[in-house]
């Protein structure tokens, strides 16, 4: 795939929505951290569900610390692996007051030294908060990126790498929120919808399927 035909693709992607955004519900960075801490391996909508609740109660990190780990663990017991997810909030918690006076930090590097906070996790806070033109490959991106070859990779890392190196830069910055909706509900992972699909001409995929 060219320059131009990556180009095209998200042109379209903003003509259609020039001002994309997460789907998880967030107010300050610190909600927007959790949320996407307790994002892994479980769907936006079960997140929100649980922090619609639990930020009511409590968003701050001292204000969860003071809930604590069992009481957390009620809020969020409808998500996939809540026991590890709590124990990592409240560490995280803990670690914003103590090194980072109850502040979320703006860098890679913090961010990733906080508990259960991955590259991924990370990534998703200093793009969508912080406005950073980084991209969070998740399995949607991850599929998307490789369908359409826009960018191809192995794994999460190297197709982040290239996704960085190929799209254009004035792309660059929404890019993240535009494959991720994109994989959500057009290429999605069984049926992709490619005869609906705003970029099906400019896609590389093989075999696509046009209803």
């Amino acid at each position: 795939m060219n320059h131009n035909i990556r180009f095209e693709i998200f042109d379209r992607l903003r003509s259609e929505n020039p001002h994309p955004k997460t789907e998880l519900h967030y107010s300050s960075v610190f909600e927007l951290l959790i949320a996407v801490l307790l994002s892994a391996q479980a769907t936006d909508v079960s997140v929100n569900l649980a922090t619609d609740k639990l930020y009511k109660i409590a968003n701050t990190p001292k204000q969860i610390l003071e809930l604590g780990e069992e009481n957390l663990k009620q809020y969020i017991k409808t998500i996939g692996l809540f026991n590890s997810k709590a124990a990592n909030t409240i560490k995280t918690c803990k670690a914003l007051i103590d090194n980072h006076n109850g502040e979320v930090p703006n860098t890679r590097e913090a961010l990733e030294a906080l508990p259960g906070v991955g590259r991924k996790t990370a990534n998703v806070v200093l793009n969508t908060y912080f406005k950073q033109p980084v991209m969070a490959v998740d399995t949607h991106i991850f599929r998307v990126a490789n369908r359409t070859k826009i960018a191809k990779g192995k794994d999460v890392r190297e197709v982040e790498d290239r996704l960085i190196k190929f799209i254009p830069k004035e792309f660059l910055l929404d890019a993240h929120h535009w494959m991720i909706l994109h994989g959500r509900y057009t290429c999605t992972a069984r049926k992709p919808k490619c005869g609906s699909c705003l970029i099906e001409d400019l896609c590389e995929f093989k075999e696509k399927i046009v209803d």
